[in-house]
């Protein structure tokens, strides 16, 4: 009956414990989030796992694939996930009693005091230690840690995301390069064969010499543009194969930026969802759990901390006579708590409320800086649309000025410089519409990552 009476103790006791917990806990900071998108309409963003598919490009697939599985950044903060996960485990078990043993052998004439004898004394002892957590300190301390560790995930997620935007955007930019080479050196080629004529002609006596430098300044131009848009190709390439965790080399693409066409219009879904969706988001929001519950540990360790130890084994004169004695043992318990510390932990407690309310204007920020980047991108997507039009418009209208200017001044009818002029613009233009389709390729990669999608 006794035995009973003690574990319904017991029981009580513990749940009184257990529900005993310093500090408030977390609940999430009351945002101003707007109703709606400026630039879009109110529909449901399809957070699409492989949104890179959309570009239809098994070359940019492949090279995702394998930034995600080579890339340096994302193994190391891998590894750091992991060990935040082993340190949530081992805080998880200090809430759990402890066991140890301890063995001794002593031979002498003193235990804590001088004997006339010498005397053998030989232990072996089994230890068991629990503090009790009255105050939750370690229930606190097991939230942090659980909400570091979500935020390692979430950070590695947000690694993730940053990653695929980022090879995406370098490729594009490779083939920009690649394409403005490709421009140059057609133009190269037709400046040539102009310079040629002109050279004929003004050494027949038909042109002036001036003729013939124009078409030289042209041939130069065209000549400068190939090597500068190489070795802007080039370092991309050796930036992208940085991205994928691999020595430079070359990154073999017959697609063209023209050649990506059809990508459909993305409803970004409500500002709300945002919270919920965007990694670094959700990184942030762990980071001030993690922080409200050192506040909670602050509190704790103003109070007392109640500990149990206890002890069980054999004692003996003789080594051989160890195992036939009765076991030695003993309970017992302590209270240890501060009284006078110059304010320490007080101040500790203050330290800690302003670090929590730190991660909460950093959480709101981060908050306010996703919208701001979906509403930049809808924005820059909308404009560069209607650029584009424009500018293919003026690649159009200046290639079919350049045939004519080209037709007038062979009859005679027109200046060179009217020829030159239209020349330069007929360059200008296509250089300037592979720049635009490059810019909205990444425009629409960056709405992908404001709007937090394509992580796991």
């Amino acid at each position: 009956m006794k035995n009973t009476i003690y574990l319904f103790i017991t029981i009580i006791f513990l749940g009184i414990v257990s529900s005993c917990r310093m500090g408030k806990n977390y609940s999430q900071p009351e945002m101003d989030i707007p109703q709606t998108f400026i630039n879009s309409d109110d529909t449901t963003f399809n957070a699409s796992i492989k949104w890179w598919d959309v570009f239809d490009d098994p070359t940019l697939d492949t090279l995702i694939a394998t930034a995600l599985k080579n890339n340096y950044d994302i193994l190391a903060t891998a590894q750091r996930v992991e060990a935040a996960m082993h340190a949530l485990n081992i805080q998880k078990a200090e809430m759990l009693p402890k066991f140890g043993y301890q063995g001794q052998a002593q031979r002498g004439n003193f235990a804590l005091i001088q004997t006339e004898d010498v005397m053998n004394n030989f232990s072996v002892f089994g230890q068991a230690s629990w503090e009790l957590d009255f105050w939750g300190k370690y229930r606190r301390l097991n939230e942090n840690a659980k909400a570091q560790y979500l935020a390692s995930e979430y950070g590695l997620a947000s690694l993730k995301l940053s990653l695929i935007s980022t090879v995406a955007s370098t490729y594009f930019t490779l083939l920009e390069y690649r394409e403005k080479t490709e421009i140059a050196i057609q133009t190269y080629a037709t400046r040539d064969s102009s310079l040629n004529i002109i050279q004929q002609r003004f050494e027949a006596g038909i042109i002036p010499e001036i003729d013939v430098n124009q078409a030289q300044i042209q041939k130069a131009i065209a000549a400068k543009a190939i090597p500068l848009n190489r070795r802007l190709a080039k370092k991309a390439e050796n930036a992208l194969k940085v991205l994928l965790g691999e020595n430079p080399g070359g990154i073999v693409s017959d697609v063209s930026l023209q050649s990506i066409e059809g990508i459909p219009d993305i409803p970004p879904g409500v500002p709300a969802d945002i919270l919920l969706r965007r990694p670094d988001i959700l990184q942030a929001e762990q980071e001030l759990v993690a922080q409200n519950a050192l506040v909670g540990v602050a509190l704790a360790n103003r109070l007392p901390s109640i500990s149990l130890t206890g002890m069980l084994g054999l004692a003996s004169n003789d080594l051989s006579q160890l195992t036939s004695g009765d076991p030695a043992w003993n309970i017992n318990g302590s209270l240890l708590g501060p009284i006078f510390s110059w304010n320490q932990n007080i101040n500790r407690v203050r330290a800690e409320k302003n670090n929590k309310e730190a991660a909460i204007y950093n959480y709101k920020n981060v908050a306010l800086n996703a919208f701001r980047e979906v509403e930049d991108a809808l924005i820059t997507i909308e404009t560069l649309k209607e650029e584009n039009a424009a500018v293919k418009e003026h690649v159009r209208a200046a290639q079919n000025a350049l045939l004519l200017s080209a037709d007038r001044y062979d009859k005679g009818v027109a200046s060179y410089i009217e020829f030159l002029e239209n020349q330069r613009q007929a360059f200008d233009a296509q250089i300037s519409l592979v720049g635009n389709e490059k810019l909205l390729l990444e425009a629409y990669i960056k709405l992908y990552q404001a709007l937090g999608g394509g992580w796991e």
